[in-house]
């Protein structure tokens, strides 16, 4: 372990430019030496910026014999360096694709490409032909099966989700491509397609049964992502300065059922920066994500705490989306738990760690408030007058936050018409700002709806619509079921507030504050 800081890879995908450029490498070809041992068809699915491009490079790399690059790693001393087989890249990563005509345009540059570099010549005209004939002249010309190798095979189409039609037609036109493959069997020595949602075999594969899904093996858990020892032992020059523990709370926590890893973008642009903060905000949210859980009228505040099977996890198309599976796929959530049961999968899911927990809520908060420059400025005073345990200016932030709300927002978004919306809002104000948070919280008398503690201070709230609980005020539920004996031991001052909102008059109405 070098002591020497080098440079840091942020967005380099390249192996070779890693290897040769004194950047920082985590070596990944312990696993690429598992995958490649028995050939075969691997599908990975991890979320945007975790480094599936830079594996499937080193996998080009690997099977083109480029020993060099090789040296000091895992690989070196195992791999057969003298065979070179051909190997065929196809990448959708780049740009956005908006018709069918652009992706079928798409496919075809690949193709000249790729018949360019491995010196084939193609006489049929149609893609899937054109594409088969180039891995079947590859072989012909080698005399050494073929590696097809597929980046975010899935992008035409979760670019345009928001559009039904044109994601139905995107979907077709990777089908059309991705068919070919099982066909060519025998011509093939591996297939890894990398994507971040995993869509049905049916819909996209059209019968490539031996397709294998490692997302979940925890064989392959750290195949993308950086583990506890890559950050001790790889990274430990970048460390000095900064607060292990809060590194590990920040950014560790993501679980394919295997070893944790931190995300590598966020972690690369901690150690540029030298600040701990929530990068992925930076990195945009989803937008399919947003609208999804505004129509199903999501309960914010359980997000981090869903339950999953196998099957609902890797359930994805066009017209089938479950909360959970895009979350999970989206890496929003992360598995926390797995259990079987009669040789059924369950999972617990959670978010991976405090920066995603955070900009979850600040990416969703932006989207259901009708406002942006208000809800900033919000969050801002909202923390300063918790610093000040100034209550009565926090009701009155917030009654002003959404009288400022125009009646033509809650006509147009379908979030406001449903009862939990102003709770929801209200919660996500606490968790945007990164707030130590407890939902549902459990007593032997009840759930409290939301503790929060803060600087030596605990608050329990309770949350009332009052149309739906005309005679239930919410702080008088909480003084009867006694919540706050659960923490009268720790000798903290504790305040409980009563909230209550109004359909009617789409404010809070009740604002009651006690020291318990």
């Amino acid at each position: 372990m070098s002591n020497a800081r080098r440079k840091l890879p942020i967005g380099i995908q390249t192996f070779a430019k890693i290897r040769s450029d004194d950047y920082y490498y985590v070596d990944k070809t312990r696993l690429a030496w598992w995958l490649t041992q028995e050939g075969g068809y691997y599908f990975l699915s991890r979320p945007r910026r975790f480094g599936k491009s830079l594996f499937l490079d080193t996998l080009k790399e690997l099977f083109e014999s480029n020993e060099p690059l090789f040296r000091d790693l895992y690989i070196h001393d195992r791999w057969e360096w003298s065979i070179h087989h051909p190997v065929i890249r196809i990448s959708f990563g780049g740009g956005v694709l908006k018709s069918r005509a652009e992706l079928d345009e798409k496919i075809g540059e690949i193709l000249d490409d790729q018949q360019r570099r491995l010196q084939v010549t193609c006489t049929h005209t149609s893609l899937s032909g054109r594409f088969e004939q180039l891995i079947q002249g590859a072989y012909e010309q080698t005399g050494q099966p073929v590696v097809v190798l597929v980046d975010e095979y899935d992008k035409p189409i979760l670019d345009n989700l928001t559009d039904r039609e044109t994601a139905l037609a995107m979907r077709e036109g990777l089908k059309n491509i991705y068919s070919v493959l099982k066909n060519a069997d025998a011509y093939l020595r591996l297939v890894f397609l990398t994507g971040v949602s995993k869509f049905s075999k049916v819909s996209l594969f059209s019968g490539l049964n031996n397709l294998v899904d490692i997302t979940v093996d925890a064989r392959y858990s750290a195949i993308c992502g950086y583990t506890e020892t890559d950050v001790d032992t790889v990274f430990a020059p970048e460390l000095p300065g900064l607060d292990r523990d809060e590194i590990r709370r920040w950014y560790n926590g993501y679980h394919w059922t295997g070893e944790a890893v931190y995300n590598p973008f966020d972690l690369l642009l901690l150690f540029d920066k030298r600040q701990i903060r929530p990068w992925r905000i930076e990195t945009g949210t989803p937008t399919i994500l947003i609208r999804v859980l505004t129509e199903r009228e999501t309960w914010l505040p359980t997000l981090g705490q869903l339950e999953s099977d196998a099957e609902l996890l890797s359930t994805f198309d066009v017209d089938d989306m479950p909360t959970e599976a895009l979350l999970f796929q989206t890496g929003y959530l992360t598995i926390a738990g797995e259990e079987c049961l009669g040789g059924n999968y369950f999972y617990r899911l959670r978010f991976p760690n405090h920066e995603v927990y955070q900009s979850t809520y600040h990416s969703l908060l932006r989207a259901w408030t009708a406002n942006p420059q208000a809800q900033v400025q919000n969050r801002k005073t909202l923390y300063r007058l918790l610093e000040a345990h100034d209550l009565a200016e926090m009701k009155d932030l917030f009654r002003a936050f959404f009288a400022t709300i125009p009646h033509q927002w809650y006509d147009n978004n379908p979030i406001s018409r449903y009862e939990g919306y102003y709770a929801s809002v209200f919660y996500s104000y606490f968790a945007a700002l990164g707030l130590d948070i407890i939902l549902e919280d459990a007593t032997n008398q009840g759930r409290i709806d939301m503790t929060v503690k803060f600087q030596g201070r605990i608050y329990l709230f309770e949350f009332k619509v009052v149309e739906l609980v005309p005679d239930g005020r919410a702080l008088q539920q909480i003084k009867d079921r006694g919540y706050a004996e659960k923490y009268r031991a720790l000798g903290q001052p504790i305040v409980q507030i009563g909230v209550e909102f109004s359909r009617v008059e789409r404010n809070v109405v009740r604002f009651e504050v006690e020291e318990a």
